[in-house]
């Protein structure tokens, strides 16, 4: 399968053909990253979307069971969004081979191990195994897909996709200019097909370093990840990466 493609190797068109659906999806999307939920007014000023279009999707996407409205008139999420959850991680794409790696790496060094990889269209953590010292750094949560840019795992697939995959994937997340530019980042991956692996030290979250590299010289839309604190993360990084280009061809 090409990385950051479809099956048949042509990248997927992210942009919405059903106007309604799109914004029904993004009203959910937004209630689900709000911690209270969201009232009307707050869902059509956060999207831009009129107020009486926001009052048709709310009554459809109340009726059919994924938000539900409180005693303010706040909108929070439905019963049936856990269904969709469930459901979600048992569609997630985990081949066999990853998660063994995973947990060989994790308890051979008491770090927290991810792998990661392209699906449909997303940068997706497919498999996470804890680690085993007392203290771990912030951990990633199986199926997160956000802050590519800013992850280790995320530049190292960007870093090794097909042109085609990345210019699809930048159009629908596009870098912060006010961090750097789209030249500064394309330099930055060039540097991390060079040298074999990525990093980032705190540009995801605070206490959070990572370390990425790829299965089968980046030609595999999967990478295998290791984070900890920054302390251990800088006194460790000569031996993590050793592991963890031992575990990646063995």
């Amino acid at each position: 399968m090409a990385k950051g493609g479809t099956e048949s190797g042509e990248v997927e068109s992210k942009r919405p053909r059903v106007q309604s659906a799109a914004r029904a999806t993004e009203i959910l999307l937004a209630v689900a990253e709000s911690a209270t939920g969201l009232t009307t007014k707050e869902i059509s000023d956060l999207l831009g979307i009129e107020r009486q279009a926001v009052y048709h999707l709310l009554h459809t996407l109340v009726g059919s069971g994924v938000l539900t409205r409180d005693d303010r008139n706040r909108y929070l999420l439905g019963l049936r969004v856990g269904t969709l959850a469930e459901s979600f991680k048992r569609q997630l794409p985990n081949p066999e081979h990853l998660a063994p790696v995973v947990q060989a790496l994790a308890e051979e060094t008491g770090e927290t191990a991810y792998a990661s990889g392209w699906w449909a269209g997303e940068i997706m953590t497919l498999v996470v195994a804890r680690g085993t010292n007392a203290v771990q750094a912030a951990e990633v949560p199986q199926g997160y897909v956000g802050n590519a840019h800013a992850r280790a795992s995320g530049k190292l697939l960007l870093a090794h996709a097909h042109p085609d995959a990345l210019a699809a994937y930048l159009e629908v997340h596009p870098i912060d200019h006010g961090s750097r530019s789209r030249r500064e980042f394309d330099q930055e991956l060039a540097q991390i097909r060079e040298r074999g692996f990525a990093s980032d030290e705190e540009e995801f979250a605070a206490g959070l370093c990572c370390l990425s590299v790829p299965f089968d010289d980046g030609r595999s839309p999967f990478v295998l990840t290791l984070s900890a604190p920054i302390e251990r993360f800088r006194a460790g990084h000569d031996r993590y990466l050793e592991a963890m280009r031992r575990h990646v061809i063995s």
